[in-house]
């Protein structure tokens, strides 16, 4: 959350790069005013222009301003990698022994400890911070990166080294906004250190500064923080500011904040509620991962076109006008044909993928199922029958059977494993392989960042108990809705199951499936539970520790 609020902060330290001495002026380019013009009204425009300056400018500051600009382009757009690539080759143009460069040095290690606080590499992003106040030689920045390095300890959980930073800034900061920014972030971080801590004062205290000063980006962070400290006390106020950090959200158009304030009214909200924002999540997350991606084809385009024109230029300039021009409408042709034959090939094979996917994925189920109902349950029954008989009760062939069983069950469940698709979209690709006509299958939270800290023994157990579920809800749930959700909260990740099919009656009895199901939990030392007293449907909660 908050990324375009800390953005629009890092734009100041960006403009901070032009600061140079008196005797020094900046050198002009055409093509970097014409990018700086495009700034904030059109950022594809922007970053054209900017990585047109790259390859034609002459100053080595100029250069890594304009790889600094687009670096900012990139990571509010989704792109935080190629966010990193930028900010790596700007500080290659910088020299740590030249003032004028200093400012902007520091704005990259900033930016740097940003995007890896984002991807939860929160040592990394300390020694970015640290870097970056190292090179600052602006009061007012510098106590902004101070800010950006105590969240990254109270994301890390190092709640005292982050309250120590915080009660630092509060005593030397003078602007308002940063002013109750600190004083909301100082407050959260005391009650995630004591939970018996009363923050409210200093979070109204921060709300309060933020309407004053018509900060509606303070403001919706402050809803945000409020939500989450009365989300156990008092829900019906914790539910009252999520719905106001979802309408300023939507006001400011911040579709990361809308997402987190829709997480949290599906969190709190009555069962009746819960559909309808689940449907704007689904919506909002679909249109905002489609977004990120043409953005990122998009820069990937725009350098590429600059590096092939910059290429052909110097080809060009040593043959006629006649011989350039025809180079050109080749290039362009080839060029064109390239694209339009790379886009149908790779759609085409996409299209055949898909086809041959669900036939195996058909087959596989069909297989998967006469295993189990065939062979292991027929393993099971014969292990029945042998455990009724005295005499056989310590033969080893008992326990050559009980293992066969487990090996055939395990067997009826296993699926080809990709050698490099990430965990999240494996579990993502399982899930979602059991929605049909009839029932619809929504995930919340299964982000790459989540399982990260995940060891792979555990990834598996999970991705069978997991799996097990869904076999039983396609089996007896009968649910036109399934809703997975997951969250780390500290050193724990949980897991909800909802639907809203007929439920488990009564007490719930362990058949073969939910045994084995136990057993993995209990390898793992997680928990599940499950909660049959819901008006309409199943609840089951599954908990395991991550280190």
């Amino acid at each position: 959350m908050k990324k375009t609020y800390i953005f629009l902060f890092f734009v100041l330290t960006v403009f901070a790069c032009k600061k140079k001495s008196s005797t020094q002026a900046i050198v002009k380019n055409q093509n970097f005013e014409k990018a700086e013009s495009f700034y904030f009204k059109n950022n594809d425009s922007a970053f054209y222009y900017f990585n047109k300056v790259t390859t034609t400018a002459q100053d080595s500051l100029l250069v890594a301003m304009s790889y600094n600009y687009m670096a900012v382009i990139q990571s509010d757009a989704g792109d935080y990698f190629g966010g990193q690539e930028s900010l790596t080759l700007s500080l290659r143009f910088l020299n740590e022994q030249k003032e004028t460069d200093l400012a902007c040095i520091a704005s990259n290690y900033n930016e740097l400890g940003l995007n890896s606080t984002y991807f939860k590499k929160y040592t990394d992003a300390i020694n970015y911070y640290n870097l970056a106040l190292k090179f600052c030689r602006n009061e007012a920045y510098r106590l902004r990166f101070l800010n950006n390095k105590a969240l990254a300890y109270q994301r890390s959980g190092a709640y005292s080294n982050a309250i120590d930073i915080y009660n630092e800034v509060l005593r030397k900061i003078r602007d308002k906004k940063e002013y109750a920014r600190v004083l909301s972030n100082a407050a959260k971080t005391k009650w995630l250190q004591n939970p018996n801590y009363n923050p409210i004062a200093d979070l109204s205290k921060a709300l309060q500064m933020r309407y004053s000063e018509k900060d509606e980006w303070g403001q919706n962070a402050s809803y945000a923080h409020l939500a989450d400290y009365y989300e156990k006390k008092k829900p019906d106020s914790a539910f009252n500011y999520a719905q106001k950090m979802y309408l300023i959200a939507t006001r400011l158009n911040s579709p990361d904040d809308r997402l987190e304030a829709l997480q949290k009214l599906i969190k709190l909200s009555p069962a009746a509620a819960t559909k309808q924002y689940f449907q704007k999540y689904q919506k909002i997350d679909d249109s905002l991962q489609t977004a990120r991606s043409a953005a990122k084809n998009q820069f990937a385009l725009i350098r590429y076109d600059t590096e092939k024109s910059k290429a052909d230029n110097l080809v060009l300039q040593k043959d006629n006008e006649g011989k350039r021009y025809q180079i050109i409408i080749l290039s362009i042709g080839i060029l064109l044909l390239t694209i339009a034959g790379t886009l149908w090939y790779k759609k085409r094979k996409q299209r055949l993928e898909l086809e041959a996917q669900n036939t195996i994925r058909e087959n596989k189920l069909k297989t998967s199922q006469k295993v189990h109902d065939v062979v292991a349950n027929g393993l099971y029954r014969i292990m029945n029958k042998l455990d009724n008989q005295e005499s056989l009760k310590d033969n080893p062939i008992v326990n050559e059977i009980e293992e066969l069983y487990e090996q055939s069950r395990d067997l009826s469940y296993e699926k080809p494993k990709s050698k490099n698709q990430s965990f999240n979209e494996k579990i993502s690709e399982l899930l979602k392989s059991f929605a049909s006509e009839n029932t619809r299958v929504i995930l919340v939270g299964n982000s790459a960042p989540l399982w990260e800290k995940v060891p792979g023994q555990t990834r598996d157990e999970i991705e069978h108990i997991l799996q097990e579920l869904m076999v039983n809800m396609g089996k007896h749930s009968k649910a036109s809705d399934v809703v997975i959700k997951f969250e780390q909260v500290q050193q724990k990740i949980n897991i909800q199951y909802t639907d809203n099919g007929i439920g488990i009656a009564g007490k719930v009895q362990p058949n073969n499936g939910l045994t084995n199901t136990g057993t993995r939990i209990d390898a793992i030392g997680g928990t599940i539970t499950f909660d049959t007293k819901v008006e309409k449907g199943l609840k089951i909660q599954i908990s395991f520790p991550v280190s």
